[in-house]
């Protein structure tokens, strides 16, 4: 995990001066968000808890994400996604959350949604869920990796603001 430990660093700094917290939802990185911030020594101080909800009926067990809206909108989309990192605060403790869903490859891609699409999701217990559709190149390695980078980002960018 050494190529996320400046942004672990950074955003552990963050978000331990602001005595907040952090959930994970995962889906398509199966768990690396939560593995780069945990490799960092100390960040039970600000890591919360983990989620890796890879199939839909995790996501709405652990997460209670409605299947009707999966069915609906396809897991891998702006409204499950949001409703991941929703479901992450609402079932923890931590002050911020983020999620992910995507398709890392190199198989799952669906008409409208490439091999590299993903859904990030970021919000505060105290703010809006924010989103943003990432289109990643690269084999289901890169994809998961630029997922992280850009899950750690959202989340530097937002800490300051809590």
């Amino acid at each position: 995990m050494k190529q996320f430990e400046d942004a672990v660093h950074a955003l552990g700094d963050a978000l331990r001066a602001r005595k907040a917290t952090l959930a994970t939802a995962e889906s398509c990185t199966g768990g690396l968000i939560a593995a780069a911030c945990t490799a960092l020594a100390g960040s039970s101080d600000w890591f919360e808890r983990g989620y890796v909800t890879y199939s839909n009926a995790a996501k709405n067990e652990a997460l209670g994400v409605d299947a009707a809206l999966i069915e609906r909108h396809g897991a891998v989309s702006m409204e499950v996604a949001e409703a991941m990192a929703a479901g992450a605060l609402r079932a923890s403790a931590a002050t911020v959350a983020v999620a992910v869903t995507g398709i890392a490859g190199p198989t799952g891609a669906t008409p409208g949604k490439p091999v590299g699409t993903v859904w990030l999701a970021w919000g505060a217990r105290a703010g809006a869920v924010r989103s943003e559709r990432l289109q990643l190149a690269g084999d289901r390695t890169a994809i998961r990796e630029q997922t992280v980078h850009a899950a750690l980002a959202r989340l530097r960018e937002l800490a300051p603001t809590l």
